[in-house]
């Protein structure tokens, strides 16, 4: 697949389901996968910051992304699955590429190595590096917990025959209009936004799809969202990404991943276990959470019209 193909309307970070000893098992995720699915949605990118990827030991990835792979695609026949092989090494990194690959998965996700500031230089041998495995590698940009991706080594990128496209989490717009400006080299490469309260900025500026966290208590409206702009719904699309800003509002009472997986656990989909040294939500946490929720309850991933 080209990134145009991979990166096209939604991709739903995933969060990771755990046991409760923070280990990756994805027999937790199958009330979840189900639900994806029969929301409509057809891929999925595991391991990211809302998958707790950085968390996760190298060493117990690997039965956890087969399985992932196999049970989306028993879901969905043709369903696509990004890994993303972030590590603060090249070599650990590559190590989970290997992972991916040995998986099945479809692409792989790349930031920059993150804990050192490193050169444009070292960035760029960073991403040249994963051509060895042989599988399309979207470059994820994350300044927040990352090198920055500069606008030389955005120049640099469509040098790379193996780097499909980017997933810019970054929230600047100038930096996406860069990206989008790699088009005309590059057709096939894929843009997508991650910033949730920029979606339709971003698919207005010519990114080909979006991969908003809320997308794991809300496909549904994120794919509403996609299919109004589209379809030249401007309305519809503005109300879309109205309803995604204010659920993002959930971070006001915990910040992150532990937020998400409460909100999953109270629609019965996800246990709420984090990876240390994340920690769960407080009963107080969730009973606020639980009333947060309450007039978004028809966006949620059970279905219906939006209360708000």
């Amino acid at each position: 697949m080209n990134g145009t193909e991979l990166l096209n309307g939604l991709v739903v970070p995933l969060v990771t389901g755990l046991d409760e000893n923070g280990m990756p098992d994805a027999s937790t995720s199958t009330r979840l996968l189900d639900a994806m699915a029969g929301a409509g949605v057809t891929k999925l990118m595991l391991l990211g910051s809302n998958g707790e990827g950085p968390l996760l030991a190298t060493s117990s990835l690997s039965p956890y992304v087969a399985e992932m792979v196999a049970a989306w695609r028993e879901r969905v026949a043709d369903g696509v699955v990004v890994v993303n092989a972030t590590a603060p090494a090249t070599t650990e990194a590559l190590e989970r590429g290997t992972i991916a690959v040995d998986g099945g998965a479809d692409a792989v996700a790349l930031c920059p190595p993150f804990y050192f500031r490193h050169r444009d230089d070292e960035i760029f041998d960073h991403y040249r590096r994963f051509e060895r495995l042989g599988i399309p590698v979207i470059v994820y940009n994350l300044p927040r917990y990352t090198s920055e991706i500069s606008p030389a080594v955005i120049g640099q990128l469509p040098d790379l025959a193996h780097v499909v496209g980017v997933k810019d989490s970054s929230g600047d717009l100038e930096t996406l209009e860069r990206l989008v400006a790699l088009k005309q080299s590059r057709p096939d490469f894929g843009v997508s936004q991650g910033g949730e309260t920029a979606l339709v900025a971003g698919l207005r500026l010519g990114a080909d799809g979006i991969v908003p966290g809320t997308g794991n208590v809300a496909p549904a409206l994120s794919l509403r969202l996609v299919a109004a702009q589209r379809a030249g719904d401007d309305a519809a699309a503005d109300e879309a990404q109205r309803v995604t800003t204010a659920l993002t509002g959930m971070h006001g009472i915990r910040p992150g991943v532990p937020t998400v997986k409460a909100i999953l656990d109270l629609l019965g989909l996800l246990p709420p276990h984090v990876a240390p040294p994340l920690a769960a939500c407080t009963a107080a946490e969730r009973s606020a959470l639980e009333a947060f929720i309450a007039p978004y309850r028809s966006v949620l991933l059970e279905g219906g019209e939006t209360a708000a």
